[in-house]
């Protein structure tokens, strides 16, 4: 059959360890045989960033800004024990997804993909739960240090108008650790329009929640300016549409989450939606389940999957085994971002791939082929039998054949 055309490329962001090893199956099996594929193309592996200095992200994710769309493969943040692991590495480099995040200023949205014959953990669940995780500041942009005798530490900000400001963090008697952080009104204002905007488009209440009672001015600032979006811009088309803004402690949201029916989407700082979307997903069934895209103010959109790189099974792999990893959230990662240039490119043929490629990954698990993750997960008396990898994109492949032919 003819290849579906592409007119404008994706950013391809290649990662680390055991995703990048499906990144290219997935390509072999799923995309080039169906799709005249056009990317420009990034090798965000850990030792490619060293050589670089971590350059490449900052290209990637400035090539993203102007292409519109991009898809991210796993990567690699490298902590102390992979400083030992990787000895060649100049410096412990920040997360590339945070780099990506800075520079795009966008809200990550999570999402669970939902399989009949696997119920939640949580019974009262019935639809999924959206983590709306704000992608910039907070832990993510931080320093820290750590001191080793008495002292006081202070907070200084120096003003380009020559004002200072001084607050004493604390005064300590030994050994100590020391971290700050900081966020922007910009991108905080950013994250709350995102968050109403994607309620409105996705038709589903919008739930906020930080912890004003401890932290009055940081988490305080949070909470007014969603305030004050909603109040200004938002409040009118939520209540025509019949929807519901929500703010609450996040201490008391997490009860609330776990008692409600789902089918909301939960606005969370930084950290909280990283800690909070791995929760969601592994109560749905599976991190290897969830999708994630970032979104920016003026549309761009960056797709991946919202696990790791498998590090487990990447050493399994090098040993030679064949190994039971699940792609599907790496698929989605890929279809999402083909709908997503279609749509932008008037290309229908290359939305409906996209959604063939989805179509193909949760046939192929209906009929009970799967990866060895969800096995334990299907619900007694599915008949379900685990494949390595490779066998499963095979059977995926076969389906997305039949679905274009």
């Amino acid at each position: 059959m003819d290849k579906i055309r592409m007119t404008t490329p994706l950013v391809e962001m290649d990662g680390d360890e055991m995703t990048r090893v499906l990144w290219a199956m997935i390509k072999e099996k799923l995309i080039l045989p169906f799709v005249d594929l056009k990317t420009e193309y990034y090798d965000l592996g850990l030792l490619h960033r060293n050589e670089t200095k971590d350059q490449v992200t900052i290209d990637a994710a400035n090539a993203t800004r102007r292409l519109g769309v991009a898809v991210k493969c796993a990567t690699i943040t490298p902590n102390k024990q992979r400083m030992e692991e990787y000895p060649q590495l100049t410096e412990m480099w920040k997360s590339p997804n945070g780099t990506i995040r800075a520079i795009l200023d966008g809200t990550a949205f999570r999402a669970p993909i939902l399989l009949p014959f696997i119920h939640p953990v949580v019974k009262t669940w019935e639809a999924p739960i959206t983590i709306a995780r704000h992608a910039y500041g907070d832990m993510y942009k931080a320093v820290d240090m750590t001191t080793d005798e008495p002292g006081t530490a202070k907070l200084v900000f120096q003003g380009a108008s020559g004002g200072e400001k001084t607050l004493t963090v604390q005064t300590v008697e030994g050994p100590a650790v020391w971290q700050a952080q900081h966020n922007t009104e910009k991108s905080i204002r950013a994250f709350a329009r995102s968050c109403f905007q994607y309620a409105i488009n996705r038709k589903q209440d919008l739930w906020f929640s930080t912890k004003d009672t401890i932290s009055k001015v940081y988490d305080g600032e949070f909470k007014r300016i969603f305030e004050e979006e909603y109040e200004t811009t938002y409040k009118a088309e939520f209540e025509k549409l019949g929807l519901t803004y929500f703010y609450t402690l996040i201490d008391d949201a997490v009860a609330r989450v776990i008692r409600s029916k789902g089918g909301f989407i939960w606005a969370l700082k930084n950290y909280d939606g990283d800690v909070m979307s791995d929760m969601v997903a592994t109560a749905f069934g599976s991190l290897a389940m969830m999708t994630s895209v970032l979104v920016s103010p003026d549309g761009t959109m960056e797709f991946e999957a919202s696990h790791g790189t498998v590090t487990r099974h990447y050493y399994r792999y090098l040993k030679g085994e064949k190994t039971s990893t699940n792609p599907v959230a790496t698929i989605f990662a890929w279809s999402g971002a083909f709908k997503r240039r279609g749509e932008l490119d008037g290309l229908g043929d290359l939305v409906k791939f996209g959604q063939a490629m989805e179509d193909a990954s949760l046939e192929t698990l209906s009929d009970g082929i799967m990866t060895g993750d969800l096995l334990p997960l299907v619900e007694p008396g599915f008949q379900a039998r685990s494949v390595n990898s490779e066998e499963f994109l095979d059977e995926i492949a076969k389906r997305l054949t039949n679905k274009l032919a």
